[in-house]
């Protein structure tokens, strides 16, 4: 166990932000299944608005830096990639 204040400090911190990107991580994940869903289902116009959530889901995780930019754009492109076959 630390016993610098500000080792102590960097641990509650880390904490805190591990909580923060476990939670936002899952959320994608969660949007990712429902997108994967509706074209299982065969649903276009469900796997449509379900892509739309998720790609902002995805783009919200990047810009909060739980993810690289150009892992997020892959996840949006596979979204996208599979909406699109449907077609």
């Amino acid at each position: 166990m630390a016993n610098i204040k500000s080792a102590k400090k960097r641990i509650l911190v880390t904490t805190t932000k591990t909580a923060r990107n476990k939670s936002i991580r899952s959320e994608v994940k969660t949007s990712m299944k429902k997108v994967e869903a509706a074209v299982a289902a065969n649903d276009k116009e469900a796997a449509m608005a379900a892509l739309k959530v998720a790609t902002a889901t995805i783009e919200s995780a990047a810009s909060k830096g739980v993810y690289h930019k150009n892992n997020s754009a892959r996840k949006v492109s596979r979204l996208a990639k599979l909406v699109n076959a449907m077609a």
